[in-house]
């Protein structure tokens, strides 16, 4: 059982950056699929991604902006999100699956992870 835990929303205007973090805890999240998702209304969306090896994934909307890291020690996922724009304001979620990506990254389904956090809600005007 992991418990996740998301910190760093808030409001910036366009531009701007936020870095979000998500503490684990319960177990290591150093062999999980770990993943950030975004959601307005009804729609979540799968933005980045990181596998037990490092290998990261990122949707096209956020590639070159958003950097997805974690630190093993501190067991805590990370997204740095830079040049943010309106459109990504969003509810964020980080969660984790106890598998591999697969080699699918964000286009792993939502369903295939097994933990979720509480979600940060990020702001961004213009």
């Amino acid at each position: 059982q992991v418990q996740l835990v998301e910190s760093g929303g808030g409001s910036v205007q366009a531009g701007g950056s936020l870095r979000l973090s998500c503490e684990a805890s319960g177990s290591t999240i150093s062999w999980y699929c770990m993943g950030w998702f975004r959601q307005v209304g009804n729609t979540r969306e799968g933005v980045a991604t990181i596998d037990s090896d490092g290998i990261t994934d990122y949707a096209d909307s956020v590639k070159g902006r958003f950097t997805i890291s974690k630190d093993n020690t501190r067991n805590t996922l990370y997204l740095q999100m830079e040049s943010l724009t309106p459109e990504d304001t969003a509810m964020y979620y980080c969660a984790a699956r106890p598998a591999s990506c697969a080699g699918l990254g964000t286009k792993v389904s939502p369903y295939e992870y097994s933990y979720w956090g509480q979600g940060t809600r990020v702001t961004v005007s213009s």
